[in-house]
């Protein structure tokens, strides 16, 4: 099956699974992007579900590895920050949406591969070994510590210094959200109302509530929603975004249920309080320091640093399965020295190859 032919039967099936209809227009958005980047790395974040069928009928051994509670569509831009219930700056893994029970190597596999993809459009200049061993590095070491938790006060620099990049200056954040106040007021259903208001300022009585189009790659899609307010003397922002079930569960037939809050719940972290999945939603607050990191701030930082840093925030996810670290560092030592280059080499290639045939089919 070709690869569009994937794309529609993998839409057909998460508009089976959604109580709410997709937003065409996204859809149509999402899939131009892909063909018109210049570089792999939008296909590889918007395409996550021709990963997942990938992984199950080539990832070979790596498939035997213990079985965790993974994120899933893990990629260097899938790392944020946030402000913890003591206001600390908070930096780790900002989205779950296809967290699953995945063997352990995966996630690990996954993130080297953006490297390569993200690579592609220079966005990241580091050789794919040497990413591979930060990678590994992060990951052995805070899985052996029992996890790394990244509260970026008194300590990493590195990341602070990205997290008060000027490019995350409030003025240019809220003059950018803000504009979607330009666009038509938006009429959530009951649910989505209800996860914006969840989490309201005290004394705010309500927003104005907009649609939040071609926003992200992955999601696209999926409805999405903002509840935007001045409130005592500055601007207030939250988010709802339709859950959907992970594409494993369409890869594999199998029941769709969506897991994010048992993985933010359980991962070695100082806690988002505003992120929370209620009732089909996935709510969290939008703020200059409770975003994503984009990549084109990875290179104010040290990128060595940041890889190693990734690896350390994907073991702090598994952590949160019982018994992780008994069941993966002997594996982790059994393993021979290029195993995750070499599987991230191949899935990159095989994702690349992807993108060709969808850009000539476009």
């Amino acid at each position: 099956m070709s690869v569009v032919e994937l794309t529609r039967e993998y839409e057909s099936w998460l508009a089976s699974v959604i109580p709410y209809p997709l937003v065409t227009a996204d859809l149509d958005h999402k899939h131009q992007l892909m063909a018109d980047a210049k570089d792999p790395f939008p296909f590889f974040r918007g395409t996550y579900y021709l990963w997942a069928k990938h992984w199950a009928g080539a990832a070979g051994d790596l498939v035997n590895a213990a079985p965790v509670l993974s994120v899933g569509d893990i990629h260097v831009e899938n790392y944020g920050t946030w402000r913890d219930a003591d206001g600390r700056l908070c930096w780790g893994v900002n989205d779950f949406d296809e967290t699953d029970d995945l063997p352990w190597t995966h996630d690990l596999v996954r993130l080297a591969a953006s490297v390569r993809a993200a690579k592609r459009g220079k966005s990241l200049r580091v050789k794919l070994s040497v990413a591979c061993e930060r990678i590994l590095s992060g990951y052995t070491e805070a899985m052996r510590a029992g996890g790394m938790p990244f509260v970026l006060e008194e300590h990493h620099p590195e990341l602070r210094e990205m997290a008060m990049h000027a490019d995350r200056d409030p003025v240019q954040f809220w003059a950018k959200l803000t504009k979607l106040l330009r666009l038509p007021e938006a009429d959530p259903p009951p649910a989505a109302r209800a996860a914006l208001a969840a989490d309201r300022p005290p004394g705010l009585s309500e927003y104005f509530l907009r649609p939040r189009p071609e926003a992200g790659v992955g999601s696209l899609g999926r409805p999405r929603f903002v509840g935007m307010a001045e409130w005592r003397g500055g601007w207030v922002c939250r988010e709802a975004k339709a859950i959907a079930p992970p594409a494993t569960a369409w890869v594999l037939n199998t029941a769709p249920t969506c897991r994010i809050g048992e993985v933010v719940n359980r991962a070695v972290r100082s806690h988002d309080p505003f992120y929370r999945e209620l009732n089909g939603w996935v709510a969290r607050r939008l703020a200059p320091r409770a975003s994503k990191i984009e990549l084109d701030l990875l290179e104010e930082v040290n990128v060595n640093r940041l890889l190693f840093a990734m690896g350390a925030e994907v073991a702090n996810v598994h952590l949160g399965t019982t018994n992780a670290t008994e069941a993966i560092l002997p594996d982790l030592d059994r393993r021979p020295q290029n195993w995750l280059l070499d599987a991230a080499r191949s899935f990159a290639n095989r994702l690349e190859a992807d993108w060709e045939v969808w850009r000539e089919a476009r």
